[in-house]
């Protein structure tokens, strides 16, 4: 069980990467911005029952992880990165010129971390916090990139 924590964690290994592991996180999610917009589109339900599943399991496994690690959200739990990314895919058509100023939105908010997600962070223990935090960075991103793109 811990082995498969630790992957999902860290994004099938990629929260190891020593430089920026957060945005190379935050990258792996970047192909699934279209595909999840493409599934919601063709089958609602389905698409978003696929968004549920990604948000549960990163909720489960960053806590678990968050535990195996040392200190509150470390580094390498990056499954964090994928959750916010796949909530601010939520404001955006299925472009890949939505999914990139996704990203950009995304990565500069989930540093920046405006609040309440600077609370969530400091303040939620385990995966709650973890992610929380993230998912707000996510919402704030997809609003943002919504506007960058003229879609308000």
């Amino acid at each position: 069980m811990r082995l498969l924590v630790l992957l999902i964690a860290t994004a099938g290994g990629v929260g190891y990467i020593p430089i920026a592991p957060g945005t190379a996180g935050s990258l792996v999610a970047l192909p699934l911005l279209p595909f999840l917009y493409d599934i919601r589109q063709r089958t609602p339900v389905a698409g978003w029952l696929l968004v549920a599943a990604i948000l549960l399991t990163a909720f489960w496994a960053a806590d678990r992880a968050d535990r195996i690690f040392p200190g509150h959200d470390h580094g390498r739990i990056v499954i964090d990165e994928v959750a916010g990314m796949v909530v601010a895919g939520l404001f955006v058509p299925g472009t890949w010129t939505a999914a990139l100023v996704a990203f950009v939105c995304f990565r500069i908010l989930d540093v920046a971390k405006p609040w309440p997600a600077s609370l969530i962070d400091r303040r939620v223990p385990y995966g709650l916090g973890v992610v929380g935090d993230d998912l707000v960075a996510g919402v704030y991103a997809g609003a943002g990139a919504r506007l960058l793109l003229g879609l308000a």
